[in-house]
């Protein structure tokens, strides 16, 4: 997999949205460091607020590169390669591998042994339910809900599958934000 190719047009609206999502938070810090009123909380040095716009950028840029990391551990789970990472993110496979050391766990277990998913702050796992010929999973949602439903459906014909059904489970029980 190589890098995708982005528009200009795309890249505009990119950069829009990131901005746009960038300017409450740099407020929200802006206004916390200098004590001032919303109304005047820009009211500054123009140092001084391009700085205040640079440290909220590194605020950014550390939740992009955690969710990064995520992103590629949740790759290797489903059993991507350094290789293919490193295709996605248009590096080597070592770079892959030295960028998120932890996204494939070396003491994986062996095809036929149970794993652990950890996705959208929830876990599931997996198993082979050798009498019914396929595998099965459970798991707990980050909202505490627990799945599936005990029912002879559950049982899925591949790891893949059953970690992908796991895996929407969790996407659909996050912790509640507010």
């Amino acid at each position: 997999m190589t890098s995708p190719e982005i528009t200009d047009a795309e890249l505009s609206a990119l950069n829009t949205a990131l901005c746009d999502a960038l300017n409450p938070l740099a407020s929200a810090m802006r206004a916390r460091a200098t004590g001032l009123p919303e109304d005047r909380m820009w009211d500054a040095d123009p140092v001084e607020v391009s700085l205040s716009v640079l440290s909220t950028w590194k605020v950014v840029d550390a939740q992009v590169k955690r969710l990064t990391a995520i992103a590629a551990k949740t790759a290797g789970s489903y059993g991507a390669s350094y290789e293919q990472m490193g295709g996605a993110w248009g590096i080597t496979r070592q770079g892959a591998r030295k960028k998120w050391p932890e996204a494939i766990d070396r003491s994986a277990p062996a095809e036929g042994e149970a794993s652990i998913i950890e996705l959208f702050g929830g876990t599931a796992e997996l198993t082979r339910d050798a009498s019914a010929g396929g595998w099965r999973w459970t798991g707990r949602g980050a909202d505490g809900t627990c799945g599936p439903e005990s029912d002879s459906a559950t049982c899925r014909a591949t790891k893949e599958e059953a970690a992908a059904h796991a895996g929407a489970f969790l996407r659909d029980h996050v912790a509640d934000s507010n």
